[in-house]
């Protein structure tokens, strides 16, 4: 297996982010297209709206990715949770179908539990295929995400990259991985539920 530190492992994250980053800078794109060819005062109107939505969407998503997976949040050792909620609700932007609940007592966090809640979140958001609930808790050393939904679907290949060391990571687990290895790292793990009656639950509990 790969170390979890090599130029690899980046390249998965690398080729993860441009994966998300290829559905709004596509429409933007098209939508470039249709203005330059398109005269009628209504259509264009119409095309300067989807570029205006795929920009924001874009920068929102990284955003996301400068804190879940990059050196986002200064030079500190911690993460203003406020900028924290910023990130996912950017990354909810638009999407009606999900409701975020959020409960956190503190107003900063160590920014490898930062990234650990982040990226837990992602992976929540998108076993939400039907939409729902994702709550977002933190209490203590306590780190706690919830989807709960209609229908759950969590990719078996993902779960084991959150819970066992010897998968080797791929681009579409790269970001479990990732969670996981900063848990252990934390001296933690991630501890997860089998998705039972529509609710998943993902945690894990980081020592000071």
């Amino acid at each position: 297996m790969m170390a979890d530190t090599s130029i690899e492992f980046a390249s998965l994250l690398c080729s993860r982010l441009c994966h998300d980053l290829l559905s709004p800078v596509g429409a933007m794109n098209n939508g470039l297209e249709l203005l330059a060819d398109e005269d009628d005062p209504g259509m264009r109107a119409n095309c300067l709206e989807l570029l205006a939505d795929s920009a924001r969407s874009a920068a929102e998503k990284l955003k996301f990715f400068r804190l879940a997976f990059g050196a986002g949040g200064g030079f500190g050792e911690e993460i203003a949770t406020s900028e924290i909620k910023a990130a996912i609700d950017g990354l909810l932007l638009g999407n009606k179908r999900i409701a975020l609940g959020w409960i956190v007592d503190v107003t900063a966090m160590p920014k490898p539990v930062a990234k650990i809640l982040l990226n837990l979140a992602m992976i929540a958001i998108e076993t939400l295929i039907r939409g729902g609930r994702l709550d977002i808790g933190v209490e203590g050393p306590e780190v706690v995400v919830r989807a709960e939904g209609a229908r759950l679907v969590l990719d078996a290949e993902v779960k084991a990259a959150l819970t066992d060391a010897s998968v080797t990571p791929t681009s579409r687990t790269a970001q479990a991985a990732l969670a996981r290895i900063l848990a252990t790292e934390a001296g933690s793990q991630i501890v997860l539920n089998d998705a039972e009656e529509g609710v998943l639950l993902f945690g894990a509990s980081i020592p000071a």
